[in-house]
């Protein structure tokens, strides 16, 4: 991670934890942390450099993303939005793009096909709705997924479009990542330009190198994972620092002398720790192969997707340790155990990172046939 991406991930880190409480009650993050994330390389990292973007490797993405979220699970959520969904300025017009997407613009949105499109002329005219549209009330350029209407078989595109022309819904009443904002973001009958729009699963990105061989959705998956290693990291840091101070009710000993919280910590500590480590050796050797041919392979392409789930699941699996090892005192809004609890449980249920990623990936270990296009 170069070091201009190392300092900004410690500020957004240090930033999102010192005012995560006004994020969650706010429900979307606070000005203090917005004004950071859009001043900082980090919404930039898959923009392109040829139109102002920071072109960032996916192991620099995760490890910022892992810090970052140490700090505050909802800041380095928005993070990855806004990181990832840069990875479409790859795909549009160049010179838009450079508008869109280059510092200081934050992008946001939803790929998920809830709009539909039709072409007059030169343009798309979008009408839709999304929900889950993390950190929206602080974007800059958003983008929508849409049908595109016509009489040849239905085609999905993202509809990139500024902030200002979506309407918000209040709707993010949730368990976790209160701070996140993801609301729903609507517009009716905007038009978009030809040009900005594209396919994430069909186009071919129109800028070349090792990143852009990385499947758009592969990347939304590590990202999510490298949130949910640092809130499980947070995690560990949070119940060894209660383990030291608290005395069970009728004990001498400290919860850290207890076995059994030992037992946890290292278990944790390995779940995290294993976990990081094949996304590591799964990128590295899908950037290899990026590197060399300008492709990965549906295998490579599998084991990026199984080892950003396998992560997520395994993250939530030591904040869970670590949530029972903080016994009573963890059940507290006050103890921050309890916010990263919801915190993973909630970036847990993205799809990109659901059950279904790892039949998926079990489908193309057996040798079956497999829908890979969202690989």
């Amino acid at each position: 991670m170069g070091n201009e991406v190392r300092d900004a991930a410690e500020k957004l880190a240090s930033i999102g934890s010192e005012h995560a409480d006004r994020s969650e009650a706010d429900r979307t993050l606070a000005p203090a942390v917005a004004e950071a994330l859009a001043a900082s390389p980090i919404p930039s990292m898959l923009v392109p450099a040829a139109v102002g973007g920071g072109e960032r490797t996916p192991g620099e993405m995760v490890a910022a993303l892992e810090r970052i979220a140490q700090g505050d699970g909802s800041a380095a959520w928005c993070a990855m939005v806004a990181a990832t969904s840069g990875l479409v300025s790859a795909y549009v017009d160049p010179e838009f793009a450079r508008e869109a997407f280059a510092p200081p613009a934050v992008g946001g949105g939803v790929y998920a096909p809830m709009g539909r499109a039709e072409l007059d002329g030169q343009d798309y005219v979008l009408s839709g709705r999304w929900p889950f549209a993390s950190g929206c009330r602080h974007a800059t350029t958003l983008m929508g997924g849409a049908l595109i209407a016509g009489d040849g078989a239905p085609e999905v595109k993202a509809m990139v479009f500024s902030a200002a022309d979506a309407q918000i819904h209040d709707t993010w009443e949730t368990t976790g990542l209160r701070g996140t904002g993801s609301h729903d973001i609507e517009v009716t009958g905007i038009r978009v330009p030809a040009g900005n729009a594209a396919s994430l699963t069909s186009d071919r990105p129109r800028h070349e190198g090792a990143l852009y061989a990385f499947p758009a959705f592969g990347l939304l998956a590590l990202g999510i994972a490298g949130v949910a290693l640092g809130i499980a990291a947070g995690a560990i840091d949070d119940l060894v620092d209660l383990a030291s101070q608290k005395k069970p009710g009728g004990s001498k000993r400290t919860l850290a002398e207890r076995p059994r919280t030992q037992e946890s910590v290292a278990r944790a500590v390995a779940l995290v720790g294993s976990a990081r480590a094949w996304v590591d050796e799964a990128i590295g050797k899908a950037w290899d192969s990026a590197s060399e041919s300008g492709e990965i392979p549906v295998v490579a392409r599998g084991k990026l997707r199984l080892a950003a789930t396998h992560a997520t699941r395994a993250s939530a699996e030591a904040v869970d340790l670590m949530y029972e090892a903080g016994g009573g005192t963890a059940i507290y809004e006050r103890s921050p155990l309890e916010r990263r609890f919801r915190d993973i449980h909630t970036a847990k249920a993205h799809m990109m990172v659901s059950p279904a990623s790892l039949e998926l990936a079990g489908r193309i270990r057996l040798g079956l046939e497999t829908d890979t296009a969202q690989l």
